[in-house]
């Protein structure tokens, strides 16, 4: 039986190195799409979950969480958006309204990783009150104009 390429199904195959695992990588000469011919699925439990999560309020470097819980980078980022898509809009921050006016002090903090390829950088935005630490807004994209826009909309 002959290889096929999962992307274009054409059969102008070759061996394209081991990946981590020790797997045979291919690689289509047609499309380019590199690939292994019976991928295993790696199913991350509910516990494992839980413990990035406390990984990433420890501020632990995603790099460093991907190595720890052996996970993969864009499987890291998906599941980042998908804590950050089941926040509510407003994150629980409590706007003290009093008769003084008091000066909220902010600060931006920023991380970034690569996605797949250098080429491809992700950045984490955060916005947090000084004081208390808690996080007021997020946002994951491109470190660009449109994205601090972003950020900034999603402030209470």
């Amino acid at each position: 039986m002959t290889p096929t390429c999962p992307r274009c199904n054409s059969t102008t195959i070759k061996k394209n190195g081991h990946i981590h695992n020790g797997k045979q990588n291919h690689r289509c000469l047609s499309c380019g799409r590199q690939f292994v011919i019976d991928p295993q699925k790696k199913i991350i439990n509910e516990e494992t979950k839980s413990r990035i999560r406390k990984a990433l309020l420890e501020r632990v470097s995603l790099e460093g969480v991907c190595r720890i819980f052996d996970v993969s980078m864009p499987w890291l980022l998906k599941f980042m958006n998908e804590i950050i898509e089941d926040l509510p809009d407003n994150l629980n921050a409590d706007i003290i309204g009093n008769e003084d006016l008091k000066v909220a002090i902010l600060e931006l903090d920023e991380q970034w990783s690569y996605v797949e390829k250098k080429k491809n950088p992700v950045w984490l935005w955060l916005v947090f009150h000084s004081e208390t630490r808690q996080v007021l807004a997020m946002h994951v994209g491109k470190r660009n104009k449109h994205s601090a826009e972003c950020l900034l909309a999603k402030l209470p």
